[in-house]
């Protein structure tokens, strides 16, 4: 899980810079990069816990970057040779969510 997390904040960097430059792309972007390293951030931390409630707090932290993630990836507006990675970075962040609801 390390890594696919780490392979999609990396995913969504890529994506966020090849945005169309707009006003709303911009300030979505940086959120969006923000809420994708977190996630990873999060699960590592949750890897690290001090217990069981730290192990539990990450990993719903995890997962509440996620569904962040995919508020900010829904909201993006990339052009039409970015649709399909839109439509993929979404598709993984609904599944990070649901893998950390389950280890929640």
């Amino acid at each position: 899980m390390e890594e696919r997390t780490l392979k999609f904040a990396e995913r969504v960097a890529g994506y966020v810079e090849r945005l169309p430059r707009t006003i709303s792309n911009g300030e979505f972007g940086k959120q969006l990069v923000r809420s994708a390293g977190s996630v990873g951030a999060n699960y590592i931390e949750a890897n690290e816990s001090l217990g069981k409630r730290d192990f539990a707090m990450r990993i719903k932290i995890a997962k509440k970057e996620s569904k962040e993630s995919q508020y900010w990836i829904r909201l993006s507006k990339p052009d039409s040779s970015q649709q399909g990675e839109k439509e993929y970075l979404d598709r993984e962040s609904s599944e990070l969510m649901k893998i950390f609801g389950s280890i929640a």
